[in-house]
């Protein structure tokens, strides 16, 4: 079995115009794809991560808000490899993204941090 790399990543947002606002203008993907599935009466939106990944957003009504603690199984966070977690908080601290403050990977020694996106899903930073 050969699995080279992760296609997509799923993630189920409240609206669209606060997904789109958060992952197209403020973090930078680009579309790909905006699909509205009439009979599911939702968005299906791609987004490209690099040549390889996308993002799926799904823009859903009526779905159960996010467990906030105690951790659930499943999901915990996306993290991205950034050139620096300095710039990048400065970055998106100016586009109104509230960050947590800098700490450093206790296996890695390398700085890092986490932000959330508008329905409170994790994303972490790394160097």
């Amino acid at each position: 079995m050969q699995l080279n790399n992760i296609h997509h990543i799923a993630i189920i947002c409240s609206d669209k115009d606060a997904a789109l606002d958060f992952y197209v203008n403020k973090l930078g993907f680009q579309i790909i794809r905006s699909n509205y599935r009439p009979e599911r009466d939702d968005w299906k939106i791609d987004l490209a991560v690099n040549d390889t990944t996308e993002l799926e957003l799904f823009i859903m009504k009526d779905r159960p808000a996010r467990v906030s603690g105690p951790e659930a199984y499943g999901l915990r966070h996306l993290a991205f490899v950034v050139p620096s977690v300095d710039d990048m908080v400065k970055e998106l601290e100016s586009k109104g993204v509230l960050c947590e403050p800098i700490r450093f990977d206790s296996y890695t020694g390398k700085p890092m941090t986490f932000f959330r996106d508008p329905d409170g899903l994790p994303i972490e930073i790394h160097e």
